[in-house]
């Protein structure tokens, strides 16, 4: 899908302070805009203002143009996009965008990589992931957004695929065994997951 060059409210699901925009892709408002700038759309990583009903009115985004990070007044935002309009060169920025909360890459081992694919197979690079809980946080933050994802571990073995939203690998009993800590993770040919 090709990027429209106007947003407006007519194109968002949920809009008002009475949604939470955190983890979903949000239309700016073009007013707030640098005027070189006019990439409208955004992913909300977090913030005070971006639950329902926030307490504050700050949002940490990252353009799906350019990948670059902006803090924005909730104000500012239109609201929530249809997740069907997403355009695909914004798919691709978005499975570039790590989980909030992941552990730096200085300090810390990659131990899984996160891909997202368009329906025509195109796909951007890899995304580190560190641990097991940021391999469930990028799929949850993609998994509205995206045709298929995959998650490998450092040996370029899937160990998690996903296709328009639904689980193909592992089966849905050997991923509530790896959600449940008290198991230890999951049990592969290569090991724990």
């Amino acid at each position: 899908m090709d990027a429209k060059e106007i947003y407006t409210k007519s194109d968002c699901s949920e809009t008002a302070f009475s949604c939470s925009i955190k983890g979903k892709v949000v239309i700016l408002n073009r007013e707030a805009l640098p005027s070189c700038n006019q990439n409208q759309l955004y992913f909300c990583l977090c913030g005070n203002g971006a639950g329902a009903n926030p307490s504050g009115c700050a949002v940490f985004l990252v353009s799906l143009r350019t990948g670059e990070f902006s803090l924005k007044k909730r104000n500012e935002v239109i609201g929530v996009l249809k997740t069907e309009l997403l355009p695909d060169s914004a798919k691709l920025q978005l499975s570039q965008i790590r989980p909030v909360g992941t552990l730096d890459l200085k300090d810390h081992e990659a131990k899984y990589s996160g891909y997202c694919f368009l329906p025509d197979g195109r796909y951007a690079a890899g995304v580190w992931l560190c641990s097991e809980q940021e391999v469930l946080n990028y799929v949850e933050m993609q998994k509205s957004y995206q045709h298929r994802i995959m998650i490998c571990d450092r040996d370029d073995f899937c160990v998690l695929e996903m296709k328009n939203g639904r689980l193909l690998h592992p089966s849905q009993e050997e991923l509530e065994a790896f959600r449940n800590p008290q198991n230890g993770g999951m049990q592969y040919d290569k090991g724990l997951i």
